[in-house]
């Protein structure tokens, strides 16, 4: 489970990015943050694996201090911790499967990682982490030759290969097009139901947000605004989030 309790987050430039949020989120839970730009939404998810440290309260993710963690420790809760980003933040000049196996670096002697010589059964995990995704049929090309959207389910195999509990979304599917995000999303969502896995996107899109997440959360200038079922969300509760700001994603 993952508690929020009391969590603020003030930048060293003074911008606040959380104030004072109270939530918890279970296992095998799809969530969707939502609000506009600048509301808290990636400093929200990113707290969470300690990427953007918080500046006050108690941030505890399967009863651990988040906060207290620093060095391998900290590292091994990030490998319990996928992270999936809207740049996709991949070698691409290199090929999926091998992009896939940098997720085993860690887990390698150093002479591995440095000269690409990964095992067997690494090779296999990484061929049925592409498969899962759908992409199987591209582990030998090379991600510049891939599509946006294989792309990003390249960098969801490369997540799913290191075995999380939860899996953190920053606006995965902004740089994609309608047809590809839902593609992506529908990824997202079978993982959860298959894998009972922990989802939380940080999302702009809202009616992918609605559609595919079972709880929404929305924030406004740092504040949970609203938390609750997707399928309560109503204008009133748009309106309350995005404070009458014409959304262009509805």
């Amino acid at each position: 489970m993952i508690s929020f309790k009391n969590v603020s987050k003030v930048y060293p430039n003074g911008t606040v990015g959380l104030k004072n949020i109270n939530l918890d989120i279970e296992q095998g839970e799809f969530v969707a943050v939502i609000g506009l730009s600048g509301a808290g939404k990636s400093t929200l998810i990113r707290a969470i694996n300690k990427m953007h440290p918080i500046t006050e309260g108690t941030l505890t993710v399967d009863g651990v201090d988040v906060s207290s963690l620093e060095g391998k420790s900290l590292r091994a809760l990030r490998r319990k911790i996928g992270m999936i980003f809207q740049s996709f933040n991949l070698v691409t000049r290199t090929t999926a499967i091998k992009n896939v196996l940098t997720a085993f670096v860690p887990d390698v002697p150093f002479w591995r990682s440095l000269t690409g010589v990964f095992s067997k059964e690494m090779k296999i995990k990484a061929l049925e982490c592409l498969d899962q995704v759908g992409i199987l049929d591209k582990a030998y090309s090379r991600c510049d030759q891939l599509s946006g959207g294989q792309q990003q389910r390249v960098a969801l195999a490369r997540t799913l290969a290191q075995s999380p509990g939860i899996i953190l979304a920053d606006e995965p599917v902004a740089a994609l097009d309608p047809v590809t995000a839902k593609q992506v999303m529908d990824d997202f969502k079978k993982i959860n139901k298959d894998m009972k896995m922990t989802v939380i996107i940080n999302i702009h899109h809202v009616e992918l947000a609605l559609e595919y997440a079972d709880r929404v959360i929305g924030i406004k200038s740092g504040e949970i605004v609203y938390d609750g079922p997707s399928r309560k969300v109503d204008q009133g509760v748009l309106d309350m989030i995005y404070g009458g700001a014409e959304n262009e994603s509805l």
